[in-house]
């Protein structure tokens, strides 16, 4: 069953028992797990624990070479898909057996499957979008519905539902959100992560913490979210409750939390808000690097390095060039810098514990 229980055994921590005397603390059953998986980044090379925290793209519709020799190499953690690289049931089949067996049944394999006109796979569901998808047993069923066909493709990462809360006059998120008031799109949230819980593929919420009233698509400029941000976290402490097992950044600017950087490279908002404050222990991963919010402040390698600092364990790289640029600015900073080294370990044992879960 596809729950965050191992990324959130991950970062469970110490349990102190409650015994005094001298007598030793005891270990906690989510603690041993802990260890395990830290045991099994520290059996992957530098070059390894730094791969696991890279999903790669490519442009065609076979697996390249290079991409093949990162899966065998355990240099990336896995693939985001787009409709260009496969069309029909058995073309998926054919391509994502092609991915898993160089990574030894180990890789993320991800799409965008929202429903409407946001579909990579495009004979899969939901046929609705968000805002038409229903009440929340509607939305649950048509995820998982969805769900086991993503499944029966080789799909085990959904980069949805859009967990964001429309608002303003041209809300950019509009045709996409779950239509309904901060409390009802958090229902749906809830019910679109159980779903697809159940037809056996992770869900991802996104985009932390709310594109829901952002003029403009991150992919194509910068966006100033202004202004509070507690409607827009209803969702999000819904998608945390419910065990999602991964939460995707924004790259836009929210002065009322950080005045100086977007939210994918910013420490306020990844550590301090969705990690400590609403208490998310699973998989934090990044909007397109190469969006043009992100490349307006830098380039993708140093951008990279930055939303890792902050907080996020997995940068999602969509132009097939960007892993070149980015794995070996990685590794040079986890090589120079112990802390960076510390967060790169933490980060690619809650990505291997995704992965246990999705197998």
């Amino acid at each position: 069953m596809l729950v965050s229980a191992a990324v959130a055994a991950f970062a469970a921590g110490v349990a102190v028992g409650a015994g005094g005397g001298g007598q030793e603390p005891e270990v906690t059953p989510q603690e041993e797990r802990r260890e395990r998986l830290l045991e099994a980044v520290d059996r992957l090379s530098l070059r390894q624990q730094v791969g696991q925290l890279i999903v790669s793209s490519f442009p065609d519709r076979s697996v390249p070479e290079y991409v093949r020799r990162r899966l065998r190499a355990r240099e990336t953690a896995g693939v985001i898909l787009f409709g260009f690289n496969a069309t029909t049931p058995a073309d998926w089949r054919r391509l994502t057996r092609s991915l898993q067996r160089p990574a030894r049944q180990r890789a993320l394999v991800m799409v965008d499957q929202e429903g409407g006109d946001i579909r990579t796979v495009g004979w899969a569901g939901p046929v609705a979008g968000q805002p038409l998808q229903g009440d929340p047993a509607a939305v649950r069923r048509a995820a998982r519905a969805s769900a086991r066909q993503l499944a029966r493709a080789g799909v085990n990462v959904n980069l949805a539902p859009v967990a964001d809360v429309p608002a303003g006059a041209a809300p950019v998120m509009g045709f996409r959100a779950f239509a309904g008031s901060p409390t009802g799109i958090a229902a749906r949230t809830r019910a679109s992560i159980e779903g697809m819980r159940a037809g056996g593929v992770a869900a991802t919420a996104k985009h932390f913490p709310g594109l829901g009233r952002a003029q403009v698509n991150t992919d194509d400029g910068s966006a100033t979210v202004s202004g509070p941000v507690t409607r827009d976290l209803v969702p999000f402490r819904a998608a945390v409750e419910a065990g999602a097992p991964l939460i995707m950044l924004s790259h836009a600017l929210y002065p009322a939390l950080d005045s100086d950087r977007i939210a994918s490279q910013s420490a306020r908002i990844v550590t301090n808000l969705l990690r400590r404050r609403l208490g998310y222990d699973g998989v934090i991963v990044t909007d397109s690097i190469e969006a043009q919010a992100v490349l307006d402040r830098s380039g993708v390698a140093r951008a990279a390095e930055r939303s890792l600092r902050a907080g996020a364990d997995l940068v999602l790289t969509t132009g097939s060039a960007s892993w070149n640029l980015i794995h070996p600015w990685l590794l040079r900073a986890a090589r120079t810098s112990p802390a960076f080294r510390k967060q790169v370990r933490e980060s690619a044992a809650r990505v291997l514990a995704l992965k246990q879960l999705l197998r």
